[in-house]
């Protein structure tokens, strides 16, 4: 028998390694501006082609390279960052692992011209899925400049489940502005498909995020400076009233590297605790600094996620310099009275000189309950008012005009889908009224009653399925129409989010939405669905956004459906609202006329049945 084991070809190797370093073009960017930042360039020039895809190039005025280091970079495991496993404790630069750019050229046309300040020549070299076809002198002048073309054109598998292109290029610009951030001293210019997106010159941190995300955080950051013997940390938290639902910006960077810590993200959120809603958080912008040897970043190519020896140390540190800052700043929250319809009350100054009105003094007033007082005798005097009990009996009557008559056989009917775990049918409910009593428990589900036992219903879940359906059928008929705004409102977005909007704004304005381009990744919402009332339609426009950057290519299939789904969640009656008992009966009447009552469009049930014999065992 042979044997079976062999040693897979380096271009193998390479090509699964790639797997695992880059996952789409942001990766690619992301490897190769580290890898200029640690040449010690100082601009560095970023241009794209369809989000990446047809390239990706990087040039910059950095150390450069020899001939015989530009064809060896390309090896794996080759690197010129450290040279012994005991330097994995002292780094300072990015990159260490001498993976990147064999991974690269195993999945893309790679060509590099590179040359050092003292050298004559240069060098060029093309390589194509990891072979190299051209090496030779070239005259190129200080610094690097890399061609990514074609990426994943010799894996057709993993290119074709790449994202469209917004998607690609808004992941794209997410990492950019993490590498631009930390690294504020160099300049940097980002190019897609000749429009250039950013132009970012050299200056301070807070230059920088002010260049990324708007002038508008100029007056919201509060600086936050600690240093300890165990780490130092410095940066910028805004303030409490800049808190958002959504499109939060917060980053964290470790020694000028990024990372994700739930850990030390749960420490800021405590600090904020009382100051923000729970449905709120912070943006933030922290640069943790510590001895290389006390953290550990080798525990995945991606390198975003860090160890330190001493967390929970750093994490008190973390808190109390969030806190403090806060403090220090003043950024408690206010109390706010409100002065609407309030009494007059008298005030006592002390003074004799002054002669206060007469006022006749009654010893059981109570200012704070003489708005509603006030109120309550005017009601009285709407001569209308006055026939409330007949208008009430006439509501009865009319209700029990409407109620139909309970078959003789539809309790056992129903019984038989208990007993079977069927859902129930909407034509057999609405075809009775089984309902006793209907009741609220916890402003989060309502109880209906029958003979056979209790059914419990999400009011929330309920009234999502009622929107959706709605909207679903309003979009089958071509009825959509919508509702002009008072006042428009204006909507700011990242360059990332931007990039989303643009592909998305046809299928938004599809749904009820007009919106209007206002230059500077600013829209104006100037109309939403008149079948939606009283939301917050910012917050529905950035819950669509999130939703698209998880969408593939094949957005048409989907996309009204998921568009209605999020204006469903976010119009729809939430856990928490008190309902009045024609709120109740109005609910639940909408929700079992429909042909599919019993689960969301994500698959979640609406309703539970409790059959009696089930209340029964509860009580043996």
């Amino acid at each position: 028998m042979s044997d079976v084991i062999r040693l897979l070809p380096d271009s193998v190797a390479n090509q699964i390694a790639a797997g695992e370093v880059i996952q789409r073009p942001a990766s690619v960017v992301k490897e190769l501006v580290e890898n200029s930042v640690d040449a010690g360039a100082t601009s560095i020039q970023i241009v794209l082609k369809e989000a990446g895809k047809n390239l990706i190039q990087i040039i910059d005025n950095g150390c450069g390279m020899s001939a015989a280091d530009a064809r060896l970079a390309f090896e794996r495991h080759s690197t010129s960052k450290i040279s012994q496993a005991s330097d994995l404790f002292s780094l300072h630069t990015m990159g260490f692992r001498g993976e990147a750019l064999a991974s690269i050229c195993a999945v893309a046309q790679v060509e590099l011209r590179t040359q050092r300040a003292d050298d004559e020549m240069g060098t060029v070299i093309n390589i194509n899925g990891s072979k190299v076809e051209r090496q030779e002198p070239f005259m190129y002048g200080k610094g690097t400049n890399f061609m990514i073309k074609n990426l994943f054109f010799n894996v057709p598998a993993r290119r074709k489940f790449l994202k469209n292109n917004q998607v690609e290029l808004s992941n794209i610009l997410r990492e950019f502005e993490r590498l631009a951030i930390v690294n504020h001293e160099i300049e940097f210019l980002l190019v897609h498909n000749d429009s250039t997106l950013h132009h970012l010159l050299p200056g301070t941190l807070k230059q920088r995020i002010s260049s990324l995300f708007g002038h508008s955080f100029d007056t919201q950051l509060i600086p936050v400076e600690v240093s300890t013997s165990i780490a130092t940390i410095n940066g910028f938290i805004c303030k409490p009233e800049n808190a958002r639902k959504r499109n939060q910006q917060q980053f964290m960077f470790v020694n000028g590297r990024f990372m994700r810590h739930p850990y030390f993200h749960k420490a800021i959120m405590l600090a904020y605790e009382q100051l923000i809603p729970n449905d709120q958080q912070p943006n933030y912008f922290l640069n943790f600094t510590v001895e290389p040897s006390s953290i550990d970043v080798n525990i995945h190519p991606t390198k975003t996620e860090i160890k330190f020896e001493n967390e929970q140390m750093v994490w008190q540190i973390l808190s109390a310099a969030v806190k403090e800052t806060l403090g220090k700043f003043s950024v408690a929250p206010s109390i706010d009275f409100d002065t609407e319809d309030a009494p007059d009350i008298p005030v006592f100054t002390g003074s004799s000189n002054l002669v206060a009105p007469k006022i006749a003094v009654n010893p059981s007033y109570n200012p704070f309950t003489a708005s509603s007082k006030s109120h309550s005798v005017k009601q009285s005097a709407n001569p209308s008012a006055q026939n409330w009990s007949q208008l009430y009996d006439s509501f009865l009557s009319d209700k029990s005009e409407r109620e139909v008559q309970q078959p003789d056989n539809f309790e056992s009917k129903l019984s038989s889908l208990i007993d079977d775990n069927q859902p129930i049918s909407p034509k057999l409910v609405n075809e009775t009224d089984i309902v006793r009593k209907l009741m609220q428990v916890n402003n989060r589900y309502i109880i209906q009653s029958s003979n056979l036992g209790l059914m419990l219903i999400d009011q929330n879940r309920a009234h999502t399925v009622i929107l959706y359906n709605r909207f679903m059928s309003q979009h089958q008929n071509s009825i959509i129409s919508s509702q002009s705004v008072l006042f428009p409102e204006v909507l700011h977005l990242s360059a990332a989010q931007n990039a989303i909007l643009e592909s998305a704004i046809d299928n938004i304005q599809a749904v009820g939405f007009e919106m209007g381009f206002l230059g500077n990744n600013t829209w104006s919402i100037n109309a939403v669905p008149s079948a939606i009332r009283n939301i917050d339609s910012k917050d529905v426009i950035l819950s669509v956004i999130d939703s698209f950057a998880h969408c593939g290519d094949n957005l048409s299939t989907k996309i009204y459906s998921d568009i209605a789904l999020t204006i469903a969640r976010k119009a729809a009656i939430q856990s928490g609202k008190s309902l009045s008992d024609d709120e109740m009966n109005q609910l639940v009447n909408d929700l079992f006329s429909l042909e599919e009552p019993n689960y969301t469009p994500d698959g979640k049930p609406v309703y539970k049945v409790m059959s009696v014999d089930d209340i029964a065992k509860m009580f043996s």
